[in-house]
């Protein structure tokens, strides 16, 4: 009798496919029991070297033209496109009937491209031109806070995982996302589209593993700016919010969305993870003495 030999699903970590550090590694089992692959479980150090890599590719990210990362984000929904029948098949080894496979992945192609059209329209939404009483022009406008660690929704292997994901890159963050720890197939091939499809190193990396491991790293790491924590486990959202206090950094709680409905594609989750940014310009004369000092 033949064993069948499982696929090693690996980490992404700043355009790259380690195996984690640790040398661990977990079997997630199907609806009757039979493993579905073997899976890395990664360790306190793996998400601090992708923090590191999440914090290098920020500066260019964000430097980007807005209609350039509209541009990346519609490439990965078309190599998402490409590859449609081999995550329909994944979502089936995990429990999905064909027709919930294929409704999820057309969702998550769609839910790419809606944000890849946001993302040099949602500053114009957001950003005010403020009256003052001076000579002066004030404009506020969004810009990216930074680093954001997120913990996937853990029942939903691909459009949570999108849905999360898309509205924080487009706004010009970068990420570190830890995918659905009993459904991470699909986590882990959307790593592969991500790798092939014009997002640079960096700005979106994925572990598997535990989140009840690795929660409070991904809430009190000093360069992490925000957290999304998509469960609602009232114990770890406390222990988030206390963590995350250490460098005040802001803490989402996606608990009550439903990925599937449209509550969940909408351009405020992009201004979540957005500052507001007020610049002040004083008005020049016509023969350019500065006015109002």
């Amino acid at each position: 009798m033949r064993l069948e030999v499982l696929k090693t699903y690996k980490i992404y970590i700043g355009g790259q496919f380690p195996r984690t550090e640790s040398g661990r590694y977990y079997t997630p089992l199907n609806k009757v029991g039979k493993p579905l692959a073997n899976v890395c479980l990664s360790s306190r150090k793996d998400f601090r070297e992708a923090v590191v890599a999440a914090r290098n590719a920020f500066g260019s990210w964000s430097g980007r033209a807005a209609f350039n990362r509209g541009q990346i984000l519609y490439r990965i929904g078309e190599m998402l496109e490409g590859r449609k029948a081999q995550f329909i098949d994944e979502l089936m080894q995990q429990g999905a009937t064909k027709t919930q496979a294929e409704n999820e992945v057309n969702t998550s192609i769609d839910r790419l491209i809606y944000y890849a059209g946001w993302c040099d329209k949602f500053q114009q939404l957001f950003g005010t031109v403020n009256p003052v009483a001076s000579s002066h022009f004030n404009f506020s406008v969004p810009e990216p806070t930074g680093v954001v660690s997120i913990i996937a929704p853990q029942s939903n292997s691909l459009l949570g995982l999108v849905s999360v994901i898309a509205p924080v890159i487009a706004g010009g963050n970068t990420c570190i996302v830890l995918a659905s720890e009993t459904k991470p197939l699909c986590a882990v091939t959307f790593a592969e589209v991500l790798n092939s499809s014009d997002v640079p190193g960096g700005v979106v990396n994925i572990l598997t593993g535990k989140p009840n491991e690795l929660v409070k790293y991904f809430a009190d790491h000093m360069d992490v700016n925000a957290m999304i924590y998509c469960e609602s486990d009232v114990a770890t959202q406390k222990l988030i919010q206390e963590k995350a206090a250490l460098n005040v950094k802001r803490v989402l709680l996606y608990d009550k969305i439903n990925w599937t409905s449209a509550d969940a594609e909408n351009p405020y989750l992009i201004l979540d993870t957005q500052e507001i940014k007020t610049t002040w310009h004083p008005i020049e004369n016509i023969g350019g003495a500065k006015a109002g000092y």
